[in-house]
């Protein structure tokens, strides 16, 4: 029965991933410095590093869909690879979405308590920026919710196995 769980969460987080990469890959397919500064006069460094972060999740979440596709393909199933994946994209994908590495932006854990998106911007961003992050934000915040025990006890589990 646990297998069945860890197979059924490996599905719903590789059609996640899978989502998520086609929203930001036709994004940075499309948009460019040009485009974003005539949106709203800003910064050109901050949105290199913005459109950096976003290049460096694609990356992250392409890899975490690829590796679910294969744990998937398995036969028979191998419940502790799949728990090991799903360590993996909470770290890489997810906490890398809301808390970026070269802090492009940043999370405001109060906004939870008010409705409103929690990802906040450091400087002025163009609308089709605001509006792509806030779009992912939710499916983000629920795979968070969803995957949290893989950021804290999958780790646990394993130091006490060795």
């Amino acid at each position: 029965m646990e297998n069945s769980l860890v197979k059924t969460q490996l599905k719903d987080v590789a059609g996640f991933l899978s989502s998520t990469n086609r929203t930001l890959e036709a994004f940075l397919n499309e948009i460019t410095i040009s485009q974003m500064k005539q949106q709203v006069t800003g910064d050109e460094n901050y949105y290199k590093l913005i459109l950096s972060n976003l290049r460096k999740l694609l990356v992250f979440c392409e890899e975490g869909f690829e590796a679910c596709s294969v744990i998937l393909q398995s036969v028979p199933f191998q419940k502790a690879a799949a728990e090991k994946i799903l360590f993996r994209i909470f770290h890489h994908c997810i906490e890398e979405f809301f808390s970026p590495k070269n802090d492009a932006w940043f999370e405001d854990s109060r906004s939870a308590y008010t409705g409103k998106n929690s990802i906040k911007f450091y400087k002025s961003v163009p609308a089709s920026i605001h509006n792509l992050v806030s779009g992912l934000e939710g499916d983000f915040q629920g795979f968070r919710e969803e995957l949290e025990y893989y950021g804290t006890d999958y780790r646990t589990k394993m130091t006490q196995t060795k």
